[in-house]
């Protein structure tokens, strides 16, 4: 095993998405939760962007990074909260069984591609792959596109409803 640089960038960026997700699971406050699911987002770009797929990757950052957790911080903000955090019951057996299942995680993976082998097969990955995915959504995949954002509309719809009926009963409790 060589060490390269696109070695280096890899286990960089896989470390701190590593950390970011285990940062997400172990923090208490919610917007440090978020800020956590934040660098893992854009670690995974950077992963994207590795992988030759630069489209994925700014969709990753536009999407996840940006627009996700906006929603999120939104979400947290514009609700209300009583300030009693409860401390986890069990907490050193707690930690225990977690380091033991992520360690149990870890083996399995290894074991699972250490001796995998991928016949090399020639493709066309870094030539104009935005376009190839938009040829192919386009023209393959319209109707399942368009189904999507259908329903993605009527989620917002539906949204906007429970969130009047939250508001006219709170009027009702002035």
């Amino acid at each position: 095993m060589t060490l390269t640089g696109e070695f280096f960038a890899f286990m960089s960026l896989a470390l701190v998405a590593v950390i970011g997700g285990v940062l997400l699971l172990n923090l208490t406050k919610v917007i440090h939760m978020v800020v956590a699911l934040v660098f893992t987002f854009v670690s995974i770009a950077g992963i994207y962007v590795l992988l030759s797929a630069e489209f994925v990757a700014v969709v990753q950052v536009m999407i996840y990074s940006g627009a996700i957790t906006i929603i999120m911080l939104f979400g947290i903000m514009l609700t209300r909260h009583h300030g009693e955090e409860a401390e986890p019951k069990g907490g050193g057996l707690r930690k225990l069984l977690l380091f033991l299942g992520v360690l149990g995680f870890g083996a399995a993976v290894y074991l699972g591609i250490y001796d995998l082998n991928f016949e090399a097969v020639p493709n066309t990955l870094h030539e104009n792959n935005t376009e190839q995915i938009g040829i192919s959504l386009y023209s393959q995949y319209i109707i399942p596109f368009e189904l999507t954002s259908v329903i993605l509309l009527v989620a917002l719809v539906g949204a906007i409803v429970l969130a009047r009926k939250d508001d006219e009963k709170e009027g009702d409790k002035e």
